[in-house]
């Protein structure tokens, strides 16, 4: 049930998706003489678009997220990496069998990396299809075809393709694993993502390290107007919101025990 009603309720608040609704209730509203509700759902529209695409709003959200788990020493032995799913274009890949990269590509980039790096460590790709309304192949079906390209071979591959949102991820991680005492496992997803991702591995009881990759900001874009081109302002937006209200429905619903996680709390 919490997944289901998390999805419908990202679909209505996202904010392109609340600009659209918010000028057609303004449109109805206006059309019926109800001109004060047109005027305040426009404008409350237009001020949501504006502050997404034009200022600097997201990455000033993004990056308190992007700076709470730095990334720390590499450790001298890993025994796993887990990579969480996110990275693929799952619609293109179901129809057409490669393994297009989507924005957050660079988790299995950098886990292609690190398996090079520890050709013993064993990696598990989380991840399967977590959209509600579109069908697409989960990044546990892609990832085999990427990471085998790129020399990682199919049996030291672990994958856990039923997961739909970060807690499965962690829950069914662990029951997959079963990682032992003493083990090191690094933990791989984006920057913005680590708080939440990591908070949910730790109350699955799976401790891993965590290796923050795909960031979405510098740390000095400050306040104002125009510092990046319009749609990646309003997708460091849409992600910035869709994080903070993550991390607080998580916390209100129990699977984590902060609002904002952060290293050893």
């Amino acid at each position: 049930m919490f997944y289901y009603l998390s999805k419908i309720f990202w679909f209505f608040i996202q904010p392109l998706n609340l600009t659209i609704f918010l000028l057609l209730a303004g449109l109805i509203t206006g059309t019926i003489g109800r001109r004060r509700l047109a005027v305040t759902g426009s404008v409350l529209a237009f001020l949501i678009l504006a502050l997404s695409a034009w200022t600097s709003l997201g990455a000033m959200m993004l990056n308190p997220l992007e700076e709470r788990f730095p990334k720390p020493p590499l450790p001298e032995k890993v025994d796993g990496i887990v990579v969480l799913g996110g990275g693929f274009e799952g619609a293109i890949n179901l129809a057409r069998g490669g393994y297009e990269l989507n924005s957050s590509g660079d988790r299995m980039v950098e886990t292609a990396i690190l398996a090079r790096r520890f050709p013993q460590a064993k990696v598990v790709v989380s991840g399967g299809n977590g959209s509600l309304f579109f069908d697409g192949e989960g990044d546990a079906d892609t990832a085999p075809r990427l990471l085998e390209a790129l020399g990682v071979p199919a049996d030291r591959l672990i994958l856990e393709d039923k997961s739909r949102n970060t807690y499965e991820n962690a829950v069914f991680s662990h029951e997959l694993v079963k990682p032992k005492p003493g083990e090191t496992w690094l933990l791989v997803t984006s920057a913005f993502h680590m708080p939440r991702a990591k908070a949910l591995f730790d109350k699955a009881g799976f401790s891993t390290v965590p290796w923050p990759v795909d960031y979405r900001t510098s740390g000095r874009e400050g306040i104002g107007l125009f510092r990046d081109n319009a749609a990646d302002s309003v997708q460091n937006t849409t992600m910035a919101v869709r994080e903070w209200i993550g991390l607080f429905a998580y916390w209100l619903s129990g699977r984590i025990d902060q609002p904002f996680p952060a290293p050893g709390g």
